[in-house]
C-alpha cells in the first residue's frame, strides 16, 4: 500500500485533533469556498467524521460578486459530494458596511451561523491556515488596535451560540495545496486573492515576503506563536477580570457603578480591562484605547472634570463610583 502524503495526513491529524470529543451522530459543517484550504479541509473532514461516528456537510455561500460566482459554488459542492459531505449553496446580497471584505465576511458568517442552528450543528469548521494567522495579527498591529487583534483567530470560538473550529491554524497555506494535489483535487483561485486594493492581500504577497526576505524566514510562525502567547495572556486577565468584577461593580440608576478604590487599587493594564469588559458587557459597545484613558484618568487624575461621551454610553464620577449610563438617560 503507498504511503500517505504528508501533506494529506498533516491536514488529516490537524482535523482530526479538532473534532475529537465532538458528540457522537453530531453534525459539522466546513465552509467550503472551493479554494485550497477549505478543499483539502474539507477532504480531511470527510474522511475523519465518519471514523469519529459524526456526519459531514459543507456549505459554499455564493456572494455573487463576480460573474461566475454560480459555477464556482456548483463546483464546490460537486466537489463535496464526491468527498463524502452533503453539500449545500446559499447565494447572499452582501452590502456595502464596513467595505467589500468585511460585508462579504459578515454575510458569509451570518449564513453559516443559520445553517448550523437549522440542522443543529455541533460546530462549524473554517480552513484558516497559519498564513491567514500571521497575516491577520500583522495587520492589527499595523492598525495599532491593541493586543485584543494581536491574539489573531481562536482555534475554537462561538458564533451566536454555535462552536466555530479552526484545525489547520498551525497548517502552512502550502501545506494545503499540496494536499489537494496528493488527492486529484482541484482548487479555485479566487481572483480577489490577487487584488492589491485589498489590504490583506498586500500583506500577504508584498509585506510579509518583504519581512522574510530582509529579515530572514519563520516570519509567519513567529507572529502566530505571538498570538498564541497574548492569547493565554489575554485568558489570565479574563480569569482576573471575572475574579474581580463582582466584588467591585453595582448596579446603578439608568446603569451600572464601579468602585473608585477598587479600580485604583488595579495596575493599570487590569484598570483598563475593567473599564472595556464594563462598558462591552452593559451596553455592547467596545471602547478605544483613547477613550479607555479618558475614563481611567476619572480614577486617577480627578479635578473636577464633567462626564465624558462614549459610544452607546456616558461616564462620570460619582463620588466613590465611576457610573456608566445609557446615552440618553440624561444623566
Amino acid at each position: 500500500m503507498p504511503s500517505l502524503h504528508p501533506a494529506v495526513a498533516e491536514v488529516r491529524r490537524a482535523v482530526r485533533t479538532a473534532l475529537t470529543g465532538l458528540p457522537q451522530g453530531a453534525v459539522v459543517i466546513v465552509g467550503l469556498s472551493g479554494g485550497a484550504d477549505s478543499l483539502a479541509l474539507a477532504a480531511a473532514v470527510g474522511f475523519e467524521a465518519p471514523k469519529l461516528g459524526l456526519r459531514a456537510a459543507s456549505l459554499t455561500v455564493d456572494h455573487g460578486l463576480q460573474s461566475d460566482s454560480a459555477e464556482v459554488a456548483s463546483a464546490a459542492g460537486r466537489a463535496a459530494s464526491t468527498l463524502g459531505l452533503d453539500p449545500l449553496i446559499v447565494r447572499v446580497d452582501v452590502g456595502t458596511e464596513g467595505g467589500p471584505e468585511a460585508a462579504a465576511r459578515d454575510a458569509r458568517y451570518r449564513v453559516l451561523r443559520d445553517a448550523a442552528h437549522d440542522v443543529r450543528a455541533a460546530a462549524v469548521v473554517l480552513g484558516h491556515t497559519l498564513d491567514d494567522q500571521a497575516e491577520t495579527v500583522l495587520l492589527g498591529l499595523a492598525r495599532g488596535s491593541g493586543a485584543g487583534s494581536l491574539q489573531g483567530m481562536a482555534a475554537a470560538s462561538d458564533l451566536g451560540g454555535v462552536a466555530v473550529l479552526r484545525p489547520l491554524l498551525e497548517v502552512r497555506r502550502a501545506t494545503t495545496r499540496d494536499a489537494c494535489a496528493a488527492q486529484g483535487l482541484e482548487p479555485w483561485d479566487d481572483p480577489h486573492n490577487l487584488d492589491p486594493k485589498y489590504a490583506r492581500v498586500r500583506v500577504r504577497e508584498t509585506v510579509l515576503p518583504m519581512l522574510e526576505a530582509e529579515l530572514g524566514p519563520g516570519i509567519a510562525e513567529a507572529l502566530v506563536r505571538t498570538a498564541a502567547q497574548l492569547r493565554e495572556d489575554a485568558e489570565a486577565f479574563d480569569e482576573m477580570i471575572d475574579e474581580t468584577i463582582e466584588d467591585i461593580v453595582e448596579h446603578a440608576e439608568a446603569g451600572i457603578a464601579v468602585s473608585v478604590a477598587a479600580l485604583a487599587a488595579n495596575p493599570p493594564a487590569l484598570r483598563h480591562r475593567i473599564i472595556r469588559h464594563v462598558v462591552a458587557s452593559e451596553f455592547h459597545v467596545s471602547l478605544t484605547r483613547t477613550q479607555t484613558l479618558e475614563v481611567a484618568r476619572l480614577v486617577t487624575d480627578w479635578a473636577g472634570q464633567g462626564p465624558i461621551d462614549l459610544p452607546g454610553c456616558r461616564a462620570r464620577r460619582a463620588g466613590a463610583t465611576i457610573e456608566f449610563t445609557g446615552a440618553g438617560s440624561g444623566l
